[in-house]
């Protein structure tokens, strides 16, 4: 039987990262000891407001269809969140209520661009874009974060990467995998470039509340931009509930249209309960949120400083994020070949970056998402490991 052209455009190097965390989990089924450091699931309880206020609303019976683009109350609060943060007004109308930030980051790409077209991201970049952007019908058009530049963005590197079938710069900060934060200066080039040619700037903020070596700048917060930015996040990382799918898209109200009329025909609203316990987030005080932040930020520290003087192995500080991107190159191996020994020798779990870009090639992703003392562990067992024969 034949399939959809779309088959083939979702498919790539980036839909097989995910291989070495279905090992793992196989070998902790098994009765392996797995330190399981390959995905972004924080290991911290959510706020308990949160959970409350969603299971009231399960039992009081809210499990009926909602509006298409989220409840009125809901994308109100998420428009008066990112409206204190930013300075720039942001009416409910300009927010649509998606499943996550992956399936906001496809709706959007959906309406932003099309078959043809091209979509300028630095890369490394998340494992999903590339199968994001051909969905859509677009081309990823990378531009490298280099190593030696901690893996900030050259803007001249933009101006080479441009033509005129260019669309959209998508851009990530704090950045997946390499947890580097845009500095100001960075986004407001970028922020110039996209006015200069008349682009769409695509800005994946999943991980806002996570930047701790520097303040998370939004594109949208910048003059000229609100028009033309198009900001992605949701509550999975900052309040650990991946599972609840909860997300959101922010645009142009025109924008917001055409996002109502596919998510009516994708998804159909969202649950209402979910919903419920989502505002409950969005509008009280969760000291939670900066204590995860905290968390992760020592836990970087604490595998940084156990592996920075390993021979063979280099590990990048992140200035924001859940995740230590760890060079391998020096032991002389790939980084299939450590990763996947190191789980079946040693039992840790991480993720080759190979998926990620060319830039990330004989890297390694480490999650920080378990205890202090298991990611002590880990690195002790990765040490041991880069030394073995």
């Amino acid at each position: 039987m034949r399939f959809s052209p779309l088959v083939g455009r979702i498919s790539g190097k980036g839909s097989d990262a995910w291989s070495i965390h279905w090992r793992a989990r196989e070998l902790a089924r098994q009765g392996r000891d797995v330190i399981m450091l390959t995905v972004g699931d924080p290991d911290m309880p959510p706020p308990a407001r949160v959970i409350d206020a969603a299971v009231e609303s399960l039992r009081a019976g809210r499990t009926t269809y909602s509006p298409m683009a989220g409840y009125p109350e809901v994308r109100a609060a998420i428009a008066a969140r990112h409206q204190e943060r930013t300075g720039v007004p942001t009416p409910a109308d300009d927010v649509v209520v998606v499943p996550g930030a992956q399936a906001g980051l496809y709706c959007a790409m959906q309406c932003l661009a099309g078959p043809g077209d091209e979509v300028i991201a630095p890369e490394p970049m998340y494992a999903t874009y590339e199968a994001v952007a051909g969905a859509a019908g677009a081309s990823i058009v990378n531009v490298a974060l280099r190593p030696e530049r901690g893996f900030h963005l050259d803007p001249d590197d933009l101006e080479r990467a441009v033509t005129p079938r260019t669309r959209v710069l998508w851009l990530n900060s704090p950045h997946n995998p390499t947890g580097a934060v845009m500095t100001r200066a960075e986004v407001e080039a970028a922020a110039e470039f996209c006015r200069r040619h008349d682009l769409w700037l695509l800005s994946d903020e999943v991980y806002a509340d996570l930047a701790y070596a520097g303040p998370h700048v939004s594109p949208r917060s910048l003059p000229g931009m609100a028009e033309r930015t198009v900001v992605v996040s949701s509550l999975s990382k900052s309040h650990a509930v991946p599972g609840f799918r909860f997300g959101w898209i922010i645009g142009p109200a025109e924008l917001a249209g055409h996002l109502s009329r596919l998510v009516l025909c994708m998804l159909y609203g969202g649950p209402p309960f979910i919903q419920d316990g989502a505002l409950a987030a969005l509008t009280a005080d969760c000291p939670e949120v900066g204590e995860m932040a905290e968390a992760y930020r020592r836990r970087a520290g604490i595998m940084v400083s156990l592996l920075e003087n390993v021979p063979g192995l280099r590990a990048s500080r992140p200035e924001g994020g859940m995740f230590v991107l760890l060079d391998v190159r020096g032991t002389g191996r790939t980084s299939d070949e450590f990763a996947y020994g190191l789980l079946e020798g040693q039992g840790v779990a991480v993720l080759p970056s190979d998926g990620f870009g060319p830039s990330a090639a004989g890297h390694l992703r480490i999650s920080l998402a378990a205890p202090d003392g298991r990611i002590e562990e880990a690195a002790r067992r990765i040490a041991e490991h880069a030394a073995s024969a």
